[in-house]
């Protein structure tokens, strides 16, 4: 199966790999930014999100990305992974180093953590609505964990999407019987094997979980740049302050794979 996905623009590729709370849409504010910039942006949805059915059996969504690049006939790309999506890019990055030009990790994500008490309690909380077949219980959960985030003003717009992609996520998963291939040993261990560019982000209002995770990226991953802090924005500051991200996105791409380095 080929990934669904959205290719926009001209120039270097750029991969869009999104988050687990949203789909390929959460990148559009980000990818007309960058599109401006003279990138060709590539939005896919990952099994069980959006427009990718999820079947039965073990997922790679690392393979699934070589197999989209392959499918694109894109032999190098930078990567853009925001918080699931993040670890997805990480694991892209050591299954098939060639094929990562440059990767940014924003608000992401990493096997082998130790989650803190909030992130065990939302579990909690999300796995027990579920069990009652409660989904928007569960959308709504999601919500204020990682958009709303107590008294935050966040664009209604923002708020109504990101439910929206959560909703559907939840439909394309639930009752079918897949797993996520395991990484042995972790990615956590092997962050020290990465040699590709790294812009590390991380919004300003994100769970504590994701802020520390910022840093240790930025402390073992070899050519990590100190992390970028968004302002005023919590897990998805690429869909929350799209030209936050993109005045720190850009110049990093135009170092690691400028425009005119096109074709």
């Amino acid at each position: 199966m080929t990934l669904h996905h959205d290719v926009r623009g001209e120039g270097p590729p750029v991969l869009l790999v999104h988050a687990g709370i949203a789909d390929s849409r959460m990148w559009a504010p980000l990818s007309e930014r960058l599109v401006a910039a003279g990138y060709r942006t590539v939005a896919c949805d990952l099994r069980g999100f959006g427009s990718s059915p999820l079947e039965p059996g073990l997922v790679s969504n690392a393979a699934d990305l070589v197999a989209l690049l392959d499918h694109l006939r894109i032999d190098r790309a930078a990567v853009v992974g925001a918080s699931f999506g993040g670890r997805v890019a990480l694991e892209l990055a050591l299954r098939a180093p060639d094929r990562v030009a440059a990767l940014a990790l924003i608000g992401s994500g990493l096997d082998a953590f130790e989650w803190s008490d909030e992130l065990d309690a939302f579990d909690a909380e999300e796995a027990d609505a579920l069990e009652r077949g409660d989904l928007d219980a569960a959308v709504q959960a999601n919500v204020r964990m990682w958009v709303t985030r107590g008294d935050r003003a966040v664009d209604p717009a923002v708020v109504e999407l990101v439910a929206t992609m959560q909703r559907a996520a939840f439909e394309a998963q639930i009752g079918v019987d897949a797993d996520l291939e395991p990484n042995d040993p972790p990615v956590a261990e092997r962050l020290h094997e990465i040699a590709a560019p790294v812009l590390v982000v991380v919004g300003a209002e994100d769970v504590e979980d994701f802020l520390r995770l910022a840093g240790r990226f930025a402390e073992n991953l070899p050519a990590a740049e100190p992390p970028v802090i968004i302002d005023d924005a919590a897990h998805l500051p690429a869909l929350e302050r799209p030209d936050d991200v993109a005045a720190a996105l850009v110049p990093f791409l135009r170092a690691a794979v400028p425009p005119a380095a096109a074709g």
